[in-house]
């Protein structure tokens, strides 16, 4: 049986007991992955700057993550499946509507009304009736990205793009593709213990990966040097 990815939605130190996933209808073929390192910007001469780039950084890199799926709505109604009456009534637009909730801050009234308080301080402030309070900002959905049994990462959406291909007769998308830009949590929150495993976990499969290939790379030592 092959292994499909997965991005989960959780809140607070458990997965909820209905959380919001997405299971992969289609592997993707490809895993477009970048690592940024962050130069040390600490020294004001630009000189001196570019000569410690190469051995100090600011902070930890940043892997970002571009995954793109294939949605089709084929699947569930070729078969009589638990779910094949709900892709006739709405297609694909239930798993396209569940990626895009992970892409916005749970809830959605706080900020407005938090934006109308701050506008109303403002204009209070205005006329000398005291400060203005700042418009908090709203956190992300906390997420995991599970690609196989050695990556499981906490991660954010930073882009979707969502290409509709296809519609039935009431217009409900049937097929599309979704790009999803995904920024991996290097440092955790303190009291995120789920996010802060699923990244120890993923770190401690790399170095043992690296581990084997070092004992591979000092067993080649001989074609490389002639000893």
């Amino acid at each position: 049986m092959a292994v499909h990815g997965a991005l989960i939605e959780y809140s607070g130190q458990f997965i909820g007991p209905v959380p919001n996933i997405v299971v992969f209808q289609f592997n993707p073929e490809q895993l477009a992955r970048t690592i940024r390192i962050t130069p040390n910007a600490s020294e004001p001469d630009r000189a001196q700057r570019a000569q410690s780039e190469r051995t100090a950084a600011a902070g930890p890199p940043v892997e970002e993550v571009t995954v793109k799926l294939s949605l089709s709505a084929a699947e569930d109604l070729g078969t009589e499946g638990p779910f094949s009456g709900v892709t006739r009534a709405f297609g694909i637009g239930p798993q396209i509507a569940a990626l895009e909730k992970m892409a916005y801050p749970p809830g959605g009234g706080g900020l407005i009304g938090a934006a109308i308080d701050a506008i109303g301080s403002a204009i209070s402030s205005a006329v000398g009736a005291g400060a203005t309070r700042p418009i908090p900002r709203e956190q992300l959905p906390k997420l995991l990205f599970i690609w196989g049994p050695t990556r499981v990462l906490p991660v954010s959406i930073t882009t979707l793009r969502i290409n509709e291909q296809e519609y039935d007769d009431t217009l409900n998308p049937s097929r599309a593709e979704v790009e999803i830009g995904l920024r991996v949590a290097e440092v955790p929150a303190s009291d995120d213990l789920i996010a802060q495993g699923a990244l120890l976990y993923t770190r401690t499969v790399k170095e043992a990966q690296a581990i084997a290939q070092m004992a591979r790379g000092i067993a080649s030592l001989p074609d490389i040097l002639p000893i």
